[in-house]
């Protein structure tokens, strides 16, 4: 959420910035500027109320004890309407308030200066591109023919027991998706990161500290009876670790990382871009999240960003870094990089990673805030990344690691699989 004094002193860029998200927002930042005015007039109000009354409390005690009891009856019925006046107030100022932080709530991040203006995925700049194109001298099968021949992967029974996009892995499918699991954690541990086993339902207030609420778009999963909502990811139960923490300078950098299955609607989805493992509606993830001090946090994203490449780099894949553009930028970001990987079987890029910077946005909805060396309180910045999201990494290995009689494993993998070929 946006800080009124930061919309207040940078107003036109706010608005300039806003149209790399392909929105005009200038009637909403001037309603919520309007809105604090009011806000300041009444609190001023109520300020000078309360001081009157203060004032009056003090002379009818000084009247009573002079024996002018009708003077300070008189007295008494000005501070009647006084009271009644201040209780008009503050309501007044409340509802300011709360259709303040209703307009608040609705305004996404401001882009960073470097996000480029677009509209969809399609004007997302490609800012490097590593590893080999895959060749086949045979046909080569879609990860879902592969997951079926080899028993990997059982779809059908998944849309039996649950729906479409409730995958049931089976076999050496299991086997791999868990060493990939092992294999995430160990390189995030070794980069440094605690790991933490977080719930996998969150509250409301959580939902609103990481952005995920109001849902604008249904994709959470509602437990209504319980008011809990199913993790879209891990991000959002890890940084909620830190809700209404003031932490000290030298607390930085946190870095926590947790592997969770994530859960959502993926509302409107369907065509082939849906097969197989490419959207599904409960998929596993490791995710990597970071605290860090507002001066540090874009040198932390360049870090998590030679995180997600050193993993891919392991594993032998070919893959992509894209730069997002306004349109394609999440609602809570700042600055996203996103991780495709290539899809040799499918002709395809596949995203199998996002990492992002929130900067100061998601840490006013959460008031996480650290003292400074003069003792001042700032907010923190947040970062999260996903290292990696599962379905299409298992895709892109089955694809691009097979052959006539099976599947290579990457070496990377042996110590975790126990294997080094799926036939």
């Amino acid at each position: 959420m946006l800080q009124i004094p930061y919309i207040k002193e940078n107003r036109d860029l706010v608005i300039e910035r806003f149209t790399k998200r392909n929105l005009d927002l200038t009637k909403t930042i001037d309603e919520i500027l309007s809105l604090d005015e009011q806000r300041k007039a009444t609190q001023q109000s109520m300020d000078h109320d309360l001081a009157e009354g203060n004032k009056l409390a003090k002379q009818i005690g000084d009247l009573y004890k002079s024996g002018k009891a009708e003077e300070a009856n008189v007295l008494k019925e000005q501070t009647k309407s006084l009271k009644e006046k201040s209780n008009e107030e503050k309501a007044k100022l409340q509802e300011i308030e709360e259709a303040q932080q209703n307009l608040l709530y609705q305004l996404p991040n401001v882009p960073n200066e470097i996000v480029p203006k677009g509209n969809t995925d399609a004007d997302n700049k490609i800012v490097e591109e590593h590893g080999n194109v895959v060749t086949f001298d045979f046909e080569a099968l879609p990860h879902w023919d592969l997951a079926k021949q080899y028993g990997l992967i059982d779809f059908e029974v998944g849309v039996k027991i649950s729906g479409a996009g409730f995958p049931v892995y089976t076999g050496k499918g299991a086997k791999l998706q868990r060493a990939l699991i092992n294999f995430f954690l160990d390189e995030a541990e070794n980069a440094g990161y605690s790991e933490v086993i977080p719930p996998h339902l969150v509250n409301e207030a959580s939902g609103y500290g990481t952005g995920q609420l109001p849902d604008k778009e249904g994709q959470m999963y509602h437990v209504g009876v319980d008011d809990l909502y199913l993790i879209p990811t891990a991000e959002v139960p890890i940084t909620n670790i830190y809700r209404d923490v003031i932490l000290k300078e030298s607390d930085f950098p946190i870095k926590n990382s947790g592997y969770t299955p994530c859960f959502r609607r993926e509302a409107g989805s369907y065509g082939k871009d849906v097969r197989g493992l490419n959207r599904l509606h409960q998929f596993d993830k490791v995710e990597i999240v970071q605290i860090q001090h507002p001066s540090k946090s874009y040198e932390a994203l360049n870090d998590m960003v030679k995180h997600v490449s050193g993993i891919l780099d392991k594993l032998g894949l070919q893959y992509r870094i894209a730069l997002l553009c306004g349109g394609d930028l999440g609602f809570t970001s700042a600055l996203t990089y996103d991780f495709e990987v290539y899809s040799a079987a499918q002709n395809r890029w596949l995203e199998v990673s996002s990492v992002s910077n929130f900067e100061a946005f998601q840490a006013n909805r959460l008031k996480l805030r650290f003292k400074n060396t003069e003792g001042k309180t700032e907010l923190a910045h947040t970062l999260n990344g996903s290292a990696l999201a599962l379905p299409r990494i298992m895709a892109a290995l089955l694809e691009n690691n097979q052959v006539e009689d099976g599947v290579n494993i990457p070496e990377v993998l042996f110590p975790y699989t126990k294997f080094q070929k799926i036939d």
